[in-house]
């Protein structure tokens, strides 16, 4: 079956009757969250089910949500979310979620226009495509494809697109004679059943297809290529943007360009120039931070190693650390550590009274196993027992006072 939606992709209202509705449930894609409504089967519809690499409409069937249209042999199922039932034989007004559509038919049409001008003028064919919800790919049969082919690419496909070239859907009973003088990029399956759809670029690309489509180039305004990346078995991905996408997508790197020029006090020319010289400063910076840690841990080690009468309990908890301080402090201490229980801890903001941080306790092996179920049950801890030390990571730290108290009174027993 063709559908409305397949004939008439700009129609955007529609009023028809159900045919059937059953219970059912969904999970819904991105939370996973099981939701309940019912699979409704319309005697026809504008809704396009998934399939020829777009995914599904999203809309609205007399006001219940309808948030995915799978394909079933020759007809359309919904899921509607809704408490209630449609009942069979009424009439319902179906509404294409506007916005979406049209992104789905400019990132499909667009994905015909450049697989064509890329196998008619470079010979490379492509194998398939996904559209994204943010950027799309064509997988091309090419181990790889040089930036000058791309540049290519790109300027002839927005020639077309200046072109105005009328975008056809023709449909054809799949016996129909006049099939067989339509030059198609794709051979019709054999087996196939039912009408035949093919979406035909005047003067450019003939392809059987099932998918919505705008009616003419100029409705795709401009086509992005982005990059051409290594793929999956010698094929080479080409990522890009059609219609309305390059303007969110330019919208986006404006904003980005102009929160960096006040972050970097440069000009965007200055950008590789500037992120440069910073990582090597911050290269310098964190070499000489992790000379200080070990220097402050081998103080702070020293003060415990020249006391006369050793202390059954240590606790050191440093905001303005990381976990090198520990480290560096244990092996300073790693054989004095039978008698005395050692508790370190490090914050990883110390500006953030509620952050994380790692702790760890190192002392006699009982010992220290024996106070594991005190610390977990007072913060969230995840850490791994080891020749006397345990460390991990905390995700709260604010509780850090009270695990003194609570790790000191065990000694008071």
């Amino acid at each position: 079956m063709v559908f409305k939606c397949q004939t008439d992709s700009y129609l955007q209202q529609f009023k028809t009757n159900v045919k059937t509705c059953k219970s059912s449930e969904l999970k819904a894609p991105k939370s996973g969250t099981k939701l309940n409504g019912f699979e409704v089967v319309l005697e026809d519809t504008i809704l396009f089910p998934e399939g020829g690499g777009q995914p599904s409409d999203f809309g609205t069937i007399d006001g219940k949500q309808v948030v995915d249209v799978r394909r079933d042999g020759d007809i359309a199922v919904h899921f509607v979310v809704s408490d209630e039932p449609l009942s069979e034989g009424r009439e319902v007004d179906v509404t294409l979620d506007w916005s979406r559509r049209f992104d789905n038919m400019q990132q499909h049409s667009g994905q015909h226009l450049i697989t064509a001008i890329a196998e008619q003028t470079f010979g490379l064919c492509t194998t398939s495509w996904s559209l994204g919800e943010e950027v799309s790919f064509i997988e091309l049969d090419a181990k790889e494809v040089s930036d000058e082919t791309i540049r290519k690419l790109e300027t002839i496909v927005n020639e077309k697109i200046r072109s105005s070239a009328p975008v056809v859907v023709t449909v054809y009973d799949k016996n129909d004679e006049r099939l067989q003088e339509v030059r198609t990029r794709l051979m019709v399956p054999e087996g196939l059943t039912g009408a035949i759809r093919v979406v035909t670029i005047e003067g450019i690309d003939s392809n059987t297809c099932c998918g919505t489509h705008v009616t003419n180039l100029s409705h795709l305004q401009s086509i992005k290529l982005l990059s051409a990346e290594k793929g999956k078995k010698n094929k080479t991905n080409v990522y890009f943007l059609s219609g309305n996408r390059v303007l969110s997508y330019l919208d986006k790197c404006y904003k980005r360009e102009k929160a960096l020029i006040s972050s970097l006090k440069c000009t965007s020319g200055d950008f590789y120039s500037m992120t440069e010289k910073m990582k090597k400063s911050l290269k310098i910076s964190q070499k000489n931070c992790l000379n200080a840690m070990r220097d402050l841990a081998k103080l702070e080690a020293k003060k415990f190693l020249e006391l006369t009468e050793k202390p059954k309990y240590i606790s050191i908890h440093r905001k303005e650390s990381d976990v090198d301080f520990i480290t560096f402090f244990l092996s300073e201490v790693k054989d004095k550590t039978n008698n005395t229980l050692f508790v370190l801890s490090v914050t990883d903001d110390s500006t953030d009274v509620n952050s994380g941080g790692q702790l760890a306790l190192a002392g006699n092996q009982e010992l220290v196993q024996r106070l594991i179920p005190i610390i977990s049950g007072l913060m969230p801890v995840k850490g791994v027992l080891k020749d006397g030390k345990y460390s991990g990571k905390v995700a709260n730290l604010s509780k850090r006072a009270k695990l003194d108290e609570l790790l000191k009174s065990e000694f008071d027993k």
